[in-house]
């Protein structure tokens, strides 16, 4: 703290400044209750330092660009077994090397995360560029259609009509607020009672490859988003150039939809649990402090944990601090923590595993009140 805007009682000015205008330490100085000042005893969390982007983002597109040309390469070697010619490509620009004694930003899906947060490069510019190729070229998606849906996430986390990821399609409801509704109106497109079971054969196995698909595709021509949509087919035009003289049209398809089969679990579970078990409502108007610790949890922190989510488990300063690079959230997790308690903010951590049974006991609790508020009568 340098300065502020204090005015005394009178509005004369400190000497040899502009009116009004004081230093912290002169505040300080006039600590007398029965003084004109008004002294604040607070504390300032510095996270400046932790905010600082990857060192080097032409170091890490450097390594993604060697990376998958050299599993490609490898892909074709003739004299490869099968278990190396099918497991290596498997991995290409989807599940990409992420093994746990390596940088966990090796992934195609971490990458373009980053650089759609804007975390990698100083200048956005390059940053906004990167994220076009990585989403698109090594995805097959579309990068307006990311931080379309992905912005409005961050700014209105698990609020109805504004958030797209509790938009549910009445294939689920969620929270505590759109179970009793749908109750009320006798709504029924699905039995939702049954939910937290059907849940594993619609939820995980679907969203990526299936969905979101659908709604890349159908984004990219309603908006007429051309330059995405020539990315994207440059992914298709390369994976099935490479795989089709190995496993032919059927198996090269067979091949990429396991691939989005379990990446579209691992990221319904890694995303979900920190979200879909708490609050989720229609807009209160709140602070943006409050809305974000209500809407969002912690993972506890351990290596595997940090592996797995790709630091991500710190869903809270991701949340708090979107354009700060993953790996620096522990740094400034004591920080947000020791200010939520300062200030009675609820800033929940739980482990791994009640993270990964909460999101089904939440659809299961979601289900049964729809139930009781549907029979009611």
């Amino acid at each position: 703290m340098g300065g502020g805007s204090q005015q005394t009682e009178t509005g004369e000015p400190c000497s040899g400044r502009a009116e009004g205008v004081y230093t912290w330490e002169e505040v300080k100085s006039h600590c007398s209750r029965n003084d004109q000042w008004l002294v604040i005893n607070r504390k300032v969390y510095n996270i400046t330092q932790w905010a600082k982007r990857h060192p080097g983002g032409s170091r890490v597109i450097s390594h993604y660009a060697g990376e998958d040309a050299t599993e490609a390469f490898i892909a074709f070697h003739p004299d490869l077994k099968f278990v190396q010619k099918f497991l290596k490509p498997l991995l290409i620009g989807e599940l990409a090397a992420t093994e746990p004694n390596q940088d966990p930003n090796k992934n195609a899906g971490w990458l373009q995360h980053d650089f759609g947060h804007l975390s990698v490069f100083r200048n956005s510019r390059w940053n906004h560029l990167a994220h076009k190729f990585i989403i698109g070229h090594l995805k097959g998606a579309s990068a307006c259609w990311w931080n379309h849906r992905h912005f409005q996430h961050h700014a209105k986390p698990n609020i109805f009509r504004k958030d797209p990821d509790v938009n549910m399609l009445n294939v689920f409801v969620v929270g505590a607020v759109q179970p009793v509704e749908y109750g009320i109106k006798k709504i029924k497109h699905m039995p939702y009672n049954r939910q937290h079971q059907y849940f594993y054969l619609l939820g995980p196995p679907l969203l990526i490859p299936v969905y979101f698909l659908y709604q890349i595709m159908q984004t990219m021509f309603s908006r007429r988003e051309w330059g995405d949509l020539a990315w994207s087919m440059s992914y298709y035009l390369r994976y099935f150039f490479c795989y089709i003289p190995l496993y032919g049209p059927l198996g090269a398809f067979a091949l990429i939809t396991f691939v989005r089969f379990l990446e579209s679990h691992w990221f319904v579970w890694v995303t979900q649990m920190s979200h879909l078990p708490m609050d989720i409502d229609y807009e209160k108007h709140q602070d943006w402090l409050s809305m974000q610790l209500q809407a969002t949890c912690n993972i506890e922190q351990s290596f595997f944990n940090d592996w797995f989510s790709g630091h991500l488990n710190f869903q809270i300063e991701h949340h708090l601090f979107p354009t700060m690079p993953r790996h620096n959230y522990h740094r400034v997790a004591p920080q947000v923590h020791e200010l939520c308690k300062k200030h009675g903010i609820p800033y929940e951590v739980k482990t791994l595993w009640r993270g990964l049974t909460d999101v089904v006991s939440s659809l299961r609790t979601s289900g049964e009140l729809w139930l009781d508020a549907y029979l009611h009568k």
